[in-house]
């Protein structure tokens, strides 16, 4: 059904997606909005109803009103509006949920953003209002602006609100997304997508009042919460491996190198070759930790999961398996040089006890040389594995 204006030649600017579990309650209540909303905004307009299951007679009601209805088989609030907005008709799609906390009277804010040429319009609670007990105090005072505040740092998302379910957006320019989750994770997956891809993205005040069914939401707060927050790390392997990686090379060589000549004491407090070697493990760790975070752009990019980033392109050139293995061998190298000369001089002593205080100064560096000298010739092999799978994927 259309509803509007243009609803007479059957074109259909507008879908309203609602993803629906038993929404019985609540469900004609959003339904009528969403009508009056497209019958004074004179917009054409069809509402869809993605049912994931419900078992309370929701069905019946949205067709009785003039909604139509998608079954969605695959369980989850994700994999519920990826069915509805597949099924989608209209040129923009705005999405809600069924539960009378969001306001769609009032959509042509979002309709008229669409128009003007933004990819996505986010709804934004906290500059349009939370009526009282629409919102659980830890979502309000730190799940939210926690998890919203770690999106724009890590992704410079403009939006004020990542997890607002009211929004609205092109549907072509979202299909283009290929956007895989299917919990509740899947509202962070659209900006974080949008973002990255350089979609034009803008926000709009909304409302956001208390939910209007007697039962418990399908939401659990800490459960979902962790699924968000995993989620954002795993798309910026930047923040998750790249900076805690540097910043633990930059610290262990700092501390090698402060305490190589000798011991030293601040405060009262002695530090010498224990914490050398805590040092040397940083080093070992955090460069692990760097190659992870290459690792996961490369196959990132590669299986679409990630945009393309001109700057792989660029890194393939200088690190290619040859440099690396030079590098590698070149501190392989260093590594036996500086085990030979602990081993010359525990010669010295006629093999018995030595100061560790003394031959671990040479001992830990040796070693760590090693170390890292065959991490860099493995990852120079894997890489250049990677390397052939992304050129090949970039062929096809």
């Amino acid at each position: 059904m259309t509803t509007g204006l243009a609803g007479e030649i059957g074109e259909i600017e507008l879908s309203i997606v609602m993803p629906c579990l038993d929404e019985a309650e609540t469900l004609a209540v959003c339904i009528e909005k969403a009508h009056r909303s497209l019958r004074e905004g004179g917009v054409s307009g069809e509402i869809v109803i993605a049912d994931n299951g419900s078992t309370d007679g929701s069905q019946a009601i949205a067709e009785e009103l003039g909604a139509r209805v998608v079954p969605v088989p695959i369980r989850g609030y994700g994999a519920a509006l990826a069915g509805g907005i597949a099924a989608a008709r209209g040129r923009y799609v705005i999405m809600g949920d069924a539960d009378d906390s969001y306001d769609f009277s009032n959509l042509m804010p979002f309709v008229e953003n669409l128009r003007e040429g933004f990819d996505l319009v986010m709804g934004n609670r906290f500059l349009g209002g939370i009526a009282p007990g629409a919102m659980p105090p830890l979502h309000r005072y730190l799940g939210n602006p926690v998890l919203t505040g770690v999106g724009r740092l890590f992704f410079g998302s403009p939006s004020g609100d990542f997890h607002c379910g009211l929004r609205g957006f092109r549907k072509d320019s979202i299909e283009e997304l290929g956007l895989q989750t299917t919990g509740m994770e899947f509202a962070s997956e659209m900006v974080v997508k949008a973002t990255l891809m350089g979609l034009r993205v803008t926000e709009v005040p909304t409302t956001l009042s208390p939910d209007g069914r007697s039962r418990p939401p399908h939401l659990r707060s800490w459960r979902d919460g962790w699924r968000h927050l995993r989620f954002l790390l795993l798309f910026s392997p930047r923040w998750l491996f790249l900076f805690p990686g540097l910043a633990l090379v930059v610290l262990g060589l700092l501390s090698i190198l402060w305490i190589l000549p000798g011991a030293r004491t601040v405060g009262g407090i002695a530090f010498d070759v224990n914490t050398m070697l805590y040092g040397a493990a940083a080093v070992s760790l955090g460069f692990q930790s760097v190659l992870f975070a290459v690792f996961t752009k490369i196959y990132g990019v590669t299986e679409g999961i990630l945009p393309e980033d001109p700057r792989l392109d660029r890194l393939f050139r200088y690190l290619t398996l040859e440099s690396g293995l030079v590098l590698g061998i070149v501190l392989v190298l260093a590594g036996l040089v500086g085990s030979i000369w602990a081993v010359g001089s525990w010669g010295t002593a006629s093999f018995g006890e030595l100061d560790p205080k003394q031959s671990l100064r040479l001992v830990i560096p040796s070693v760590l040389a090693l170390t890292v000298g065959f991490q860099v010739i493995l990852s120079s092999f894997f890489l250049s594995v990677l390397g052939l799978s992304r050129r090949r994927s970039s062929a096809a």
